[in-house]
């Protein structure tokens, strides 16, 4: 049996908007598995924003229960929740948030400072993670020198380099053209096919459709929850899924 990375149970989030109760999540029950790769879709106001910022411990639940790699989340306080997204998951957001003055090799290394690495075995691991992400020959750059799909490749790069137990992406490819969207979603199948769990929040049907499993959000609730059929690789395809 998979083992169970998230395991979240009748999750509520409620806040007053003047008057109205708004009711951004109204009882949501799924689980994650290792090496699942999951869509998260719905309309605006449908609280997959508001679902990503609890599975990323940057908001908490009215009510509910929310166990990520065998931690209750509401048992932790502001230190053990700074040192989970540090080390538990990896954050891939649509806007990069690269340290501008930074050249890419410090800014991979940046959540292995937090987590207290020694600074030799930070400059390997991150040299190790930027080759895995195909920017071996841009780690001296800085961001305003790279593309687009370089600067996500970065972020991608330092989501990973703490190696997560699950990569949070947060429309990845909202801010690129659509040929750089499809290579960064061509990474992700690479990362998950190397083994990763990856939760990927977006609106788009044709960036969803690269996941395993959808789920998809209205109202605050699940409506529906669905495994995705793909084709099996074969010949040089799997030799590319390899490399």
């Amino acid at each position: 049996m998979a083992k169970k990375i998230i395991q979240i149970k009748d999750l509520t989030r409620h806040y007053l908007m003047g008057q109205t109760l708004v009711r951004a999540l109204d009882g949501v029950t799924f689980d994650v598995e290792e090496n699942e790769y999951i869509a998260i879709m719905g309309p605006s106001g449908s609280g997959k924003s508001t679902l990503m910022n609890m599975i990323g411990c940057l908001d908490t639940p009215t009510s509910g229960e929310y166990i990520l790699n065998g931690h209750k989340v509401s048992d932790l306080d502001d230190s053990e929740l700074a040192q989970i997204r540090n080390r538990e998951i990896g954050f891939v957001f649509q806007t990069f948030n690269l340290l501008p003055r930074t050249d890419c090799l410090s800014n991979v290394e940046l959540p292995l400072i937090y987590s207290g690495m020694k600074s030799s075995m930070r400059k390997e691991k991150a040299i190790e993670t930027l080759t895995k992400v195909g920017l071996a020959d841009r780690m001296d750059h800085k961001p305003n020198e790279l593309s687009g799909g370089q600067r996500q490749r970065v972020a991608i790069a330092r989501a990973l380099v703490n190696d997560p137990s699950i990569l949070l992406a947060d429309e990845p490819t909202g801010n690129l053209d659509s040929k750089t969207g499809v290579e960064i979603m061509q990474l992700f199948e690479e990362l998950y096919r190397q083994g990763n769990t990856i939760l990927l929040v977006t609106h788009e049907n044709e960036i969803a459709e690269h996941a395993r499993r959808i789920v998809r959000l209205r109202d605050g609730k699940i409506e529906t929850d669905e495994k995705v059929e793909k084709p099996a690789l074969a010949g040089r395809d799997v030799e590319m899924a390899a490399v």
